[in-house]
């Protein structure tokens, strides 16, 4: 997830010898290139908001997203934390940096993460999910189940979460709720083709 702040890429405001100076709108226009794919051109922008603003949280965030998207993931660590020294509230940077650590291994530092968002934020459900993945990485899938039941209450139709729980159900043993599961999913989202794939498994 990006974040915008109050200004417009077209809204570029100049000093007097006519250079940019405007950090809100480099932050957005760095998520613009961010969606086209234009990894390298989003975290410029990123940057040379950071160098107008330091203070600005939101782009250390979404420079963190960019450096993860390439698999730089000490890098993108690096920027959540700074992210987060400067807006100590922020759950979304705690769930990203989360999410970094958990593709670097370190899934005790993962979960500190995810604990911090919920504590946040106690209805995140993306927050629960991916607490889920990482619970079920470490082999405790009862609590990985658990956790994909939460993220499942505060969003019903969270098609990956039913996932989840399932394939977490599946590796317990328990191939019928399992199934059940894998069919919440394809109801949830009938284009989602690794439920399909995964309840074929399980039946």
């Amino acid at each position: 997830m990006l974040v915008s702040v109050s200004a417009h890429a077209s809204d570029l405001a100049f000093d007097a010898a006519g250079n940019p100076k405007q950090a809100g709108a480099y932050n957005n226009r760095g998520n613009a290139k961010g969606a086209a794919g234009d990894l390298d051109g989003a975290i410029a922008d990123y940057t040379h908001a950071l160098q107008l603003d330091p203070k600005l949280a939101e782009a250390y965030y979404n420079r963190g997203n960019a450096k993860r998207d390439k698999g730089e993931l000490d890098g993108a660590i690096a920027d959540y934390t700074r992210a987060i020294e400067l807006n100590p509230k922020y759950a979304a940077a705690y769930d990203n940096r989360g999410n970094a650590k958990r593709d670097k291994g370190d899934l005790d530092g993962a979960i500190a993460d995810y604990n911090r968002a919920i504590e946040l934020n106690p209805k995140d459900a993306i927050a629960y999910n991916n607490r889920g993945y990482a619970k079920s990485d470490k082999g405790d899938l009862d609590g990985a189940i658990a956790d994909y039941g939460e993220a499942i209450k505060f969003d019903p139709k969270y098609a990956i979460a039913y996932c989840n729980r399932g394939n977490a159900k599946d590796d317990k043993g328990d191939p019928n709720g399992a199934i059940a599961d894998y069919t919440q999913a394809i109801k949830s989202d009938p284009k989602y083709a690794k439920a399909y794939y995964n309840r074929g498994l399980a039946k």
